[in-house]
C-alpha cells in the first residue's frame, strides 16, 4: 500500500470535494485538521504549502516521478488526482472539456455566491436587504441552471465525474443559502442519488464533529474576525 496522502482539511464545502474523491478513489489519506476559526490557516508551515492561507491542500509523498508535491487549491486537487488515478476525470479532450467547463463554474460561480449568500444571511453584522436577496437570487438562478443541464442526464458532465463533487458540498448547503430544492426537481433528484453513495456519505462525514463544535459561529465574534477581516499579511 502506498503512503497516505496529507489532507490539510476542514469541514466545508471546499474539503468535502476532496474528502468524497479521496473516499470514491479510495486512497488512503490521513486528515490534519486546519481550524480556520482559529487561524491555524496563517501558521507559517502551512503558508509553505498553501500560499493563499486555504484550505484544502494535500501532500502527496508519491507525486511525478515518485518525488513529493503539494497542491492547493481544491479544483486543482481534483484535477490532480483525476490524472494521477485516471478515473473521475476523462483522458478524453473534448469529454475532458465538459468535466473542466462545469468544475470552473462551480469554482468561478457556486461557490462564491454561496458563500456570500451564506455570510450575509448569517454572519453580517447588520442584515443588509441588497446583500441578502443579490447572493440569494443569484444562488437561485444557478440552481437554476444545475437543473436545466440534469434535465435530461444523471450527471453534469458524461459520467459521474470530479465536477459533481465539486457542487455537492454547495448544494448540501441550500438551506443556508435561502433556497428549497423543491423548487429544483432534476436537482434535487441529482442530489439525493449522489449523497446516497457510501463514499459521498463518508467524506461528509469527515471531521462532523468538528462541524458540529461551531454550529454557533454565527454568535462567535472572535471567530468571525479570524474568518472576515482578513488582510494581506
Amino acid at each position: 500500500m502506498s503512503a497516505p496522502i496529507d489532507l490539510y482539511y476542514w469541514p466545508t464545502p471546499n474539503g468535502w470535494k476532496i474528502t468524497i474523491l479521496l473516499e470514491e478513489l479510495g486512497l488512503p489519506y490521513a486528515v490534519k485538521y486546519i481550524n480556520i476559526s482559529k487561524g491555524e490557516q496563517f501558521a507559517p508551515d502551512f503558508l509553505k504549502i498553501a500560499p493563499n492561507n486555504r484550505m484544502p491542500a494535500i501532500i502527496d509523498p508519491d507525486g511525478p516521478g515518485g518525488a513529493p508535491i503539494s497542491v492547493f487549491e481544491s479544483g486543482a486537487i481534483l484535477q490532480y488526482l483525476g490524472r494521477k488515478t485516471g478515473r473521475f476525470y476523462p483522458s478524453d479532450e473534448r469529454a475532458r472539456v465538459d468535466v473542466d467547463q462545469w468544475l470552473f463554474w462551480q469554482m468561478g460561480g457556486l461557490g462564491p455566491m454561496a458563500g456570500q449568500a451564506n455570510h450575509f444571511r448569517h454572519y453580517a453584522p447588520e442584515k443588509i436587504a441588497y446583500g441578502i436577496e443579490r447572493y440569494t437570487n443569484e444562488v437561485n438562478r444557478l440552481y437554476g441552471v444545475m437543473n436545466r443541464r440534469l434535465a435530461d442526464r444523471d450527471y453534469l458532465a458524461g459520467d459521474y465525474s470530479i465536477a459533481d463533487m465539486a457542487c455537492l458540498g454547495w448544494v448540501r448547503q441550500y438551506e443556508s443559502g435561502g433556497q428549497d430544492l423543491n423548487d429544483f426537481p432534476h436537482l434535487k433528484r441529482w442530489f439525493e442519488a449522489l449523497a446516497a453513495r457510501p463514499a459521498v456519505i463518508a467524506g461528509f462525514d469527515v471531521g462532523r464533529e468538528e462541524r458540529e463544535r461551531q454550529k454557533h459561529l454565527s454568535e462567535d465574534k472572535d471567530a468571525q474576525k479570524i474568518l472576515f477581516g482578513q488582510r494581506a499579511q
